[in-house]
């Protein structure tokens, strides 16, 4: 039971990072119906500002992570105004290909600036465990870390979404474009924050895997990346909740498929787990089921 535990709190600090991830799929294409393939990369780079931050200048790790949010917004606002507003009404296709375009030129366009070597990312947090309810089972600082910056995040941008001009001006959009732009609201204006949110939530991720994997590399945004928008998928892409529902189901099956012998497996697991939903609820566990009418 205490192994089984164990692994609860190891899963969870894993799916917290799975779900700020995925929140960024999740957003964009609720807007634009756009898979941003592109993200993996900006978690990348995330990490690599944060890596700066803490490196070059000597700060702490609040400050890398807001400096990394900061930076990894105004990347995806750039990006958003560069790649995808020239194909946003083209075909889908189209923007698959340029936002696998984009991913792939963020990729090795690090790599040529930072070169391919995996880089040791400074110990920022305390490297100590506690023991919960007198038991065996230990609760790694950097987990704890992880988590509480996780639900911080997430409730910030509930609060934005549900309560501020630039949330309701989001959720309009989402629900119906065209009614949105009757009554006012500034699409233009509404994608780039969506694309500054979403972004500066993977440059958080970014620095947390960072600080708990001590390690970075130019290739690290693309297993991570791939693994968020399954999570978005099984959770239903376009719902916030579903994206961080997904994410921590994600994180957990992961690390108890990895605790009882098959962590070789864990990714195949994590990929016939969405066939699996996807043949069972194709819209995610948590998606509405929408009827179209002929």
């Amino acid at each position: 039971m205490e192994q089984f535990i164990q692994q609860m709190v190891n899963g969870i600090s894993l799916g917290s990072i799975y779900a700020l991830i995925a929140l960024g799929y999740t957003m964009v294409y609720g807007i634009i119906n756009l898979i941003n393939f592109a993200h993996g990369e900006i978690y990348m780079i995330g990490a690599y500002i944060g890596f700066a931050v803490t490196t070059f200048l000597g700060l702490g790790f609040f400050p890398a992570i807001i400096v990394s949010m900061i930076g990894c917004g105004i990347l995806g606002v750039i990006i958003e105004k560069v790649a995808y507003k020239p194909v946003r009404n083209s075909t889908r296709i189209a923007a698959l290909i340029t936002a696998i375009a984009v991913s792939l030129f963020l990729q090795y366009g690090m790599m040529y600036f930072v070169h391919a070597e995996t880089r040791t990312f400074p110990e920022l947090l305390p490297n100590t465990s506690i023991k919960l309810f007198n038991t065996n089972v230990l609760l790694d600082m950097r987990n704890l870390y992880i988590i509480l910056v996780t639900v911080f995040l997430m409730a910030v941008l509930q609060y934005v979404i549900k309560k501020t001009k630039v949330g309701k001006a989001m959720r309009a959009v989402s629900l119906d474009r065209d009614a949105a732009q009757l009554m006012g609201i500034d699409m233009n204006k509404t994608i780039a924050y969506t694309f500054a949110i979403g972004s500066a939530l993977a440059g958080a991720a970014g620095v947390l895997v960072g600080t708990y994997y001590n390690s970075i590399n130019p290739l690290m945004g693309a297993g991570p990346g791939l693994k968020a928008f399954v999570a978005a998928v099984i959770g239903g892409i376009g719902m916030i909740p579903g994206a961080v529902f997904g994410g921590f189901f994600l994180g957990i099956t992961e690390t108890m498929v990895s605790a009882f012998g098959g962590s070789l497996y864990k990714d195949a697991v994590a990929f016939g787990v969405l066939i699996l939903v996807l043949l069972i609820k194709p819209n995610g566990l948590l998606g509405a089921n929408i009827k179209e009418k002929v």
